[in-house]
């Protein structure tokens, strides 16, 4: 019983020295239940709407400030119906709240007054929730202000489904779906591929061979360049021909758009490969360093603007939440490369710091 119970004793030691299992025990049902707690919601705070007031009077101003005073939306205002659809495009606003001409004379003389809301429905979800909450602080306004009225005001809201009209979630899942695999099939299969070597001790033998390392690493990854073109087609071909998804935007500016993904992926795989000595410490970081926070803090199921603001700055450093921005853009959007040069060049930063500090990693090892 002695030996058993020094046996437990030692195994216990092994755990407590280990850093990495001391992380993986403690550290990651941590991180878990703070990233599913923050990020799974489907309230919103604070999302982008914009006001369209043709009447401009006391009445819309009043309703104005009741919806901005909500911590659901952040208010700004816009000045002509053109404008709308550049906001759309360029993602800086949700959704549109737009005031008919006259609205308070028409509500004192009438008992009628309409409003309209347009949203932004590539995230279905989002839209549906915004309809509901504006609809909510209308109805309490009039709540207040019939209080006294034997024939009561009355708010007409019509809603408008853009992008999406019949809300359907393939829209929203199809970008997402398509980021995920990406993602995985090249930073996953490269990180394990090339720790592979590492592990087996083949890749000292490539990088002093007659190869210049630079070479090895382009041909490890130049076969998951190739399968991950061929995902990408599948997933296209199948969300346009089987959910009839449509692509408004350029297929040219989709299919460079989807290559620049997967080399910023593929590079991300590499810089896994050269902090990870073992194939499963490779699968570790790629799975939970990079499926979860993909889902989760990319913004294709659950909107960023409702999460906590320190989630927020994380999200910028996901790859992936600017290729589902880009993806979306032209697929649904039918936005060029100038509405969406920002993110593209944010991905295109984000690939030549990960092949910076991934040579230099490798240079240190040789050293």
């Amino acid at each position: 019983m002695k030996q058993f119970i020094g046996f437990v004793k030692k195994e216990f030691f092994h755990i407590f020295r280990d850093r990495r299992s001391l992380f993986i025990l403690f550290g990651m049902p941590i991180v878990q239940i703070l990233l599913f707690g923050f990020a799974i919601t489907n309230e919103i705070n604070n999302v982008d709407v914009a006001i369209l007031d043709h009447s401009n009077d006391e009445t819309t101003n009043e309703i104005t400030q009741k919806i901005a005073a909500s911590n659901y939306f952040s208010i700004q205002k816009i000045n002509s119906e053109q404008e709308i659809e550049k906001a759309f495009q360029k993602g800086v606003i949700k959704a549109v709240i737009i005031f008919e001409p006259n609205f308070g004379a028409n509500l004192i003389k009438t008992k009628r007054a309409n409003l309209q809301i347009v949203t932004d429905a590539t995230e279905p979800n989002t839209a549906n929730t915004i309809v509901s909450y504006t609809n909510a602080i209308i109805f309490k306004y009039l709540s207040l202000i019939n209080l006294d009225k034997k024939i009561p005001y009355a708010i007409n809201t019509k809603s408008r489904m853009v992008y999406n009209p019949e809300l359907k979630g393939v829209f929203m899942f199809v970008p997402g779906v398509m980021t995920i695999i990406l993602m995985l099939v090249s930073a996953m299969m490269t990180s394990i591929s090339i720790t592979k070597e590492k592990e087996t001790g083949t890749m000292e033998i490539l990088l002093v061979s007659p190869i210049k390392p630079f070479q090895v690493i382009v041909g490890k990854v130049i076969p998951y360049i190739f399968l991950s073109i061929i995902n990408a087609t599948v997933i296209v071909l199948l969300s346009v021909y089987v959910f009839k998804m449509p692509v408004e935007g350029s297929l040219i500016l989709l299919a460079f758009e989807s290559i620049l993904f997967i080399i910023t992926s593929l590079a991300l795989g590499i810089l896994i490969s050269t902090l990870s000595a073992t194939q499963q410490t490779a699968m570790m970081i790629s799975l939970m360093g990079l499926m979860l926070p993909t889902i989760l803090l990319s913004g294709f199921i659950f909107p960023i603007t409702s999460m906590p603001v320190p989630l927020q700055v994380i999200s910028n450093v996901i790859p992936a939440k600017w290729f589902v921005i880009i993806i979306k853009g032209i697929m649904l959007k039918g936005v060029t490369i100038m509405t969406i040069w920002k993110e593209t060049a944010i991905l295109i930063g984000m690939t030549l710091f990960f092949l910076l500090v991934s040579i230099k990693k490798y240079k240190i090892r040789l050293e």
